[in-house]
């Protein structure tokens, strides 16, 4: 219990501290946000600090810093070490950056930035990049509630029933203005999920019911499988440590800001809570389970939202099964219908469409809902596992991307670029081990398991190192370009 806690204290310190330090670096001031400057009554939108701070931890977290955190947690405690350092140093940093980095560019999402700060092909990558993972996000938290209520509800109504029902519901959250539904009705959401998380950590922390082991006495991998921690437990945590997914969320909600100087708590804040919400529940997966293989058993055999169930009733008794179903239902719909309207904000910002007139925003939300349709039919498990990588990918375009507004500014550009590095040779690593990308082509030419990851591992290091120039290189020419050229830089 005493890790635990000095994990939850290490976070709520992270956020004063160097959370502060961040914000100085970035210097947020008094200029005119985009939700005052544009407002146009869809997307750019004034709204309350604590209500922007609830939609978009609601719109970051969903389910993700629960399953990913149950399955981290199959590495055993050690997986609390990821999440505070990832969380405080990476995806906390992420978060911020990309949301201020967006207000001071009219509310420009993740692409726009990067063809802004990095290189205009970068650009055209990123946009399809990022409507990958939107509609694939959009996939994953439609077919996962679907699943649990076809279990939960009579018979007659089926899983491809539920699957309707949610789309019509993302068409209606997709279509229309930012205030009307999300505004209204998330922030109770927001506190449901808070609320659940208070109350499996306040049951494990006061009851003598259930032991959470320590990190010093278990500072090992506790995989049941033997997976090795690196790159997969930081593949498997995302969200509560560092997701490219929020990277898409966060310059929603700065088209919601009033004022540059709510950008900490909102921002930098929200994911914070994200990380102790993830945790929470990585703590739940080593302590109310007797053994890691019991809950390894309990998330591949039965379903990971039973797991979820099964920890609230043991912790929360009825109370927690109502908030065991707001959890895994109604929170990953609430990050499916805004990873939508993320996309289609995407596609208006890349091909300049106004998102005012109603028939601009029904057509591009009927294309993506529809799509997202059609990918709803194949093998879960299959778009599970490349949303993952695709999100970590994500996360480290970003960080470059912050690295070079930073740069551009003569900033310490150093608090993005060695996150960003950490997490290129994070992903760079897991594409050349996971059995869905080159680990079958190592197993095919019957390469011996230890021998291609360690190559793969100082490739990894090795394309990182050359990243990391290329983009010195590129920082430098771009200087030198728009010292000769109109700076056209809103900021």
């Amino acid at each position: 219990m005493i890790s635990f806690l000095l994990c939850v204290a290490f976070l709520i310190l992270g956020y004063f501290i160097y959370g502060k330090f961040v914000e100085k670096v970035f210097h947020p001031d008094d200029r005119l946000t985009p939700a005052k400057a544009i407002n146009d009554g869809v997307d750019y939108i004034p709204m309350p600090t604590w209500k922007v701070y609830l939609i978009q931890l609601l719109n970051i977290a969903g389910t993700g810093p629960i399953f990913g955190a149950l399955f981290g947690s199959l590495f055993g405690p050690v997986a609390y070490l990821w999440i505070i350092l990832g969380n405080i140093f990476g995806g906390a940093v992420h978060d911020f950056m990309v949301g201020m980095i967006s207000m001071r560019n009219k509310g420009a999402n993740i692409s726009e930035l990067t063809g802004i700060y990095l290189n205009r092909y970068i650009c055209i990558i990123m946009r399809i990049f990022s409507l990958i993972l939107l509609i694939m996000c959009g996939v994953v938290f439609t077919i996962g509630p679907a699943e649990l209520l076809d279990v939960i509800t009579p018979e007659f109504f089926s899983k491809t029933f539920w699957v309707w029902i949610i789309i019509a519901y993302y068409f209606i959250a997709t279509f229309i203005p930012v205030d009307k539904v999300i505004g209204r009705i998330y922030p109770l959401f927001g506190i449901c999920l808070l609320a659940m998380m208070l109350g499996v950590g306040g049951s494990m922390i006061f009851s003598n019911k259930y032991v959470m082991p320590e990190i010093w006495n278990n500072f090992k991998n506790l995989h049941p499988n033997n997976i090795p921690i690196w790159p997969f437990l930081c593949i498997t945590i995302a969200c509560g440590a560092i997701s490219g997914f929020h990277a898409t969320q966060s310059p929603m909600m700065a088209r919601c800001c009033k004022s540059e100087k709510e950008g900490r708590r909102i921002f930098y804040g929200a994911m914070v809570t994200e990380g102790i919400i993830a945790l929470v529940w990585c703590a739940a997966g080593v302590s109310v389970y007797p053994t890691i293989q019991a809950s390894l058993q309990e998330g591949t055999e039965i379903g990971t939202s039973t797991v979820v169930y099964a920890i609230c009733e043991s912790t929360m008794g009825k109370i927690g099964i109502v908030l065991s179903i707001i959890g895994v239902i109604i929170c990953p719909i609430t990050s499916g219908d805004t990873a939508y309207r993320s996309a289609r904000l995407t596609i208006a910002d890349a091909l300049k469409i106004d998102q005012k007139p109603i028939k601009n925003r029904l057509l591009i939300t009927l294309i993506i809902l529809g799509i997202g349709a059609g990918i709803c039919q194949l093998d879960y498990s299959i778009v599970w596992r490349y949303f993952s990588y695709a999100n970590q990918t994500l996360a480290m375009i970003s960080l470059w991307m912050a690295s070079g507004y930073l740069y551009k500014k003569k900033k310490p550009f150093l608090i993005c670029t060695i996150p960003a590095i950490f997490m290129t040779s994070l992903t760079s690593t897991y594409f050349l081990i996971a059995p869905e990308c080159f680990g079958s082509l190592w197993a095919l030419m019957k390469v011996p398991s230890n021998i291609y990851y360690l190559v793969s591992i100082i490739l990894s290091i090795l394309f990182s190192i050359a990243l990391f120039i290329i983009f010195i290189i590129n920082m430098k020419k771009k200087n030198n370009k728009d010292h000769l050229e109109v700076n056209n830089d809103v900021d």
